[in-house]
């Protein structure tokens, strides 16, 4: 019998995930992207999902973990847990989704897709009898059609071959180009970075490897050179490789790194720009970097070392005499040993100070300080990355932006 389609509106509602594995990566974003309360059961974790807004509980799964969801998931390679876990839902009538067997498994996730327009958003979601990558190739040719207006199938595209580096944007899903959009589709494999905009994954066919290379700040990674062995492995046997870069993967991504390695052992490799974070995510906020009569130029810096440090590239003392915008990248953990430099070498202290977390993602924030104060205020207000800095007088512009856009509408 075919199944029965239905569009799960879980804002604030419980939805259990077993298992902490890649396919567990590749739901858990599309599901709080959907407002749901995930609770994550699993013995380890990913480190992509160990930094998500979940409630994960270390420990295998137990009778009664269902109890209060709206959905289950189960995510685990162990086929034993997952019929368990399974049953379970099923007993407590809760729909549940077997990501190891279609045919036992009482819902099926659909190939997905968000188109935005000027009037709302349409969703896509495809079921193609339990063939997870006709669904997404069905998808894609649906969501592809409604942006361009022309419902062109695009199945019968040649396959590329080789790794294709894509810069994914800033974060929002959205910001991510047409182009490295249509290579993700195609991938065999995924090799994707903490900053990608990750609820893309889970748009994936189901067969798609995906392969978490996220860094986290201060705590796990994967080293960048398995990543590199991980590009060349992958495309020499044949498999069609997505490097799903945050921002622009030339712009601070070590993406030059990946292109010479594949390069050097000849494998083919296609560049897709992405929109960088060190403009994207100021304009977001109303920051411009540059502005008529109040910066002719900009500074995009990697502040990753202190800048007394031997191996800091960064002419710090050039930049304490300019009175050009600096967009300070990485600079959350030394913020205040900059901000002292920066005064050392001659910006003023009064200089304003703009400080935009996880920008163009729906939790954005933004608050202003001055040079001498910044730091303190980022301690203040718990700064973590991923955040922007940027000093100089185009904050004052900003701040005339959102002076107006507050006053739009009132009476005079």
């Amino acid at each position: 019998m075919p199944p029965y389609l239905l569009g799960l509106r879980l804002n604030g509602r419980r939805v259990v995930v077993v298992g902490g594995g890649r396919v567990a990566q590749r739901r858990v974003p599309a599901l709080l992207a959907a407002g749901a309360e995930v609770v994550l059961i699993a013995p380890e974790v990913t480190p992509a999902l160990e930094v998500l807004p979940i409630e994960w509980r270390p420990r295998p799964y137990r009778g009664g973990d269902c109890e209060g969801a709206w959905l289950v998931q189960a995510c685990t390679d162990d086929p034993k847990v997952n019929a368990m876990v399974a049953a379970e839902a099923e007993a407590r009538r809760i729909w549940c989704v077997r990501a190891d067997d279609a045919e036992a498994s009482a819902a099926w996730t659909p190939a997905g897709g968000v188109v935005d327009e000027a009037h709302g958003s349409v969703v896509v979601g495809v079921l193609a009898g339990g063939d997870p990558r006709r669904a997404a190739g069905i998808r894609d040719a649906v969501v592809d059609g409604l942006r361009d207006a022309s419902l062109e199938a695009r199945q019968s595209r040649k396959k590329p071959s080789g790794v294709a580096l894509v810069g994914g944007g800033p974060g929002d899903p959205g910001l991510i180009t047409v182009r490295g959009r249509q290579l993700l589709a195609q991938a065999d494999v995924v090799i994707a970075d903490r900053l990608a905009p990750r609820v893309l994954l889970d748009e994936l066919a189901q067969d798609v490897e995906v392969i978490d290379a996220a860094k986290i700040p201060y705590g796990r990674s994967l080293a960048q050179e398995r990543i590199n062995e991980l590009l060349v492995e992958r495309a020499g046997a044949g498999r069609f490789v997505v490097r799903l870069k945050g921002g622009d993967p030339f712009v601070f991504g070590r993406g030059a790194e990946e292109v010479l390695h594949c390069a050097r052992h000849g494998i083919p490799v296609t560049v897709v720009p992405g929109i960088t974070s060190a403009t994207a995510v100021p304009a977001l906020a109303h920051v411009p970097v540059s502005h008529r009569g109040v910066a002719q130029e900009f500074h995009v810096v990697s502040a990753h070392l202190d800048p007394g440090d031997a191996d800091s590239t960064v002419d710090w003392e050039s930049l304490g005499r300019s009175r050009g915008t600096l967009v300070l990248l990485m600079a959350v953990a030394r913020m205040r040993r900059i901000a002292d430099t920066l005064m050392r070498y001659g910006r003023s202290s009064d200089t304003p100070v703009a400080v935009i977390q996880d920008g163009t993602l729906p939790n954005q924030r933004t608050f202003t300080a001055t040079l001498d104060t910044v730091a303190t205020a980022m301690t203040t207000g718990g700064v973590r990355p991923p955040a922007i800095v940027v000093v100089g007088e185009v904050v004052h512009v900003a701040r005339e932006i959102d002076s107006l856009r507050a006053n739009m509408g009132r009476d005079p």
